[in-house]
């Protein structure tokens, strides 16, 4: 004779913080470990219609994945090359830069002692203090090795992925008997990830691209710099179009003077709306059927649990969660609530004909 124990709803409540608290937990301490994992993950979903193609044009498995190798590690050694390079000139300028800005801070504060706001002449120099990002520019250019032996591993990774991608739906059907339901699931899950990130890049590009002419256009210095440190922004949601602009507005600042600076802050807020806030929703349609607010929130926990990647990676992670929450009927209102809007349904009423 058996008897079901049923739990009540606040233990079940308890027991699901519980798992959901371990497994963050073992998230975080695993992170320097998924962080490239999930990066060369992503990077693989957007290469396999690459390599389908390759392979539907009669281009043999490692032909194709040489192909993709290569132009990835040219991509990413081009990226580096003008990294490095502009930041290295950047640091070598800093001295000029921060001559400037010292004399700019204290011509600040003095105007605004002369406004009513007593201690500012000292207060400003403190509050934006240069040597702050020196030691930043410093930091980033020691770390620059551990980042290319970081890339090499995420590009190792994506070949090791893409050289299983045929197999992977078949493994995952027999592991986990997958029905026709769970199967266009996961389908919808990689083609939603897969046209993000390949929309997002595109977007990117184009939003590099313009920063690139109008910093140009202003004579602003390192403009290739801020144009790729604005390619990589554009992929962190909310936060991104805020952050890209705000070191070369305040380098225009010290090197032209209040109106350029103006100017410059006008041209980010143009690019961000045009290609942001019109141009991608309409060539990315229905978008990923994620929240504003969830976006924001996963963009503040993906932060935290992975750093600078998870922020990067925070809508297609989101959406992934929100895709496996769908999937079971005890976690479908956790997927509604992080979905995007819907309309309310009006049912009539039972006395009405």
């Amino acid at each position: 004779m058996t008897s079901n124990h049923a739990f009540s709803a606040p233990a079940r409540g308890l027991l699901v913080a519980g798992a959901f608290a371990l497994v963050v937990t073992v998230l975080e301490a695993a992170a320097p470990i998924l962080v490239p994992i999930l990066l060369a993950v992503f990077i693989a979903i957007v290469t396999t219609p690459i390599l389908h193609w390759m392979r539907s044009r009669g281009i043999p498995k490692w032909g194709a994945l040489m192909v993709i190798a290569f132009v990835l590690l040219d991509v990413g050694s081009l990226f580096a090359l003008i990294t490095t390079g502009a930041v290295e000139g950047f640091r070598n300028s800093l001295p000029t830069y921060q001559e400037r800005f010292m004399a700019f801070s204290y011509q600040l504060g003095g105007w605004l002692e002369s406004v009513g706001a007593g201690g500012s002449r000292e207060a400003i120099p403190d509050l934006l203090d240069p040597n702050k990002l020196v030691h930043g520019v410093r930091l980033l250019l020691s770390n620059a090795s551990g980042l290319f032996a970081m890339g090499f591993l995420v590009l190792l990774a994506t070949i090791f992925i893409l050289l299983e991608a045929p197999t992977i739906p078949a493994k995952l059907r027999a592991a986990f008997h997958l029905t026709e339901e769970g199967d266009a699931r996961l389908k919808r899950l990689l083609d939603t990830v897969n046209r993000y990130m390949q929309i997002k890049t595109l977007t990117s590009f184009g939003t590099a691209v313009c920063v690139w002419l109008l910093l140009w256009v202003f004579g602003i210095d390192f403009a290739i710099l801020w144009a790729v440190l604005a390619f990589f922004l554009n992929f962190v949601p909310v936060l991104g179009n805020i952050l890209m602009m705000i070191p070369p507005v305040l380098l225009a600042l010290i090197q032209t003077g209040p109106r350029t600076a103006l100017l410059v802050a006008i041209g980010y807020l143009v690019i961000n709306t045009v290609i942001g806030n019109v141009l991608e929703p309409r060539i990315m349609g229905k978008g990923l059927g994620v929240s504003t607010l969830a976006i924001f929130i996963s963009l503040l926990f993906w932060g935290w649990l992975f750093g600078t990647v998870g922020m990067f990676l925070a809508v297609p992670l989101t959406a992934a969660v929100v895709i496996a929450l769908d999937a079971n009927p005890h976690t479908r209102p956790l997927a509604i609530l992080l979905g995007p809007e819907i309309t309310e349904v009006t049912t009539p009423d039972a006395d009405s004909p």
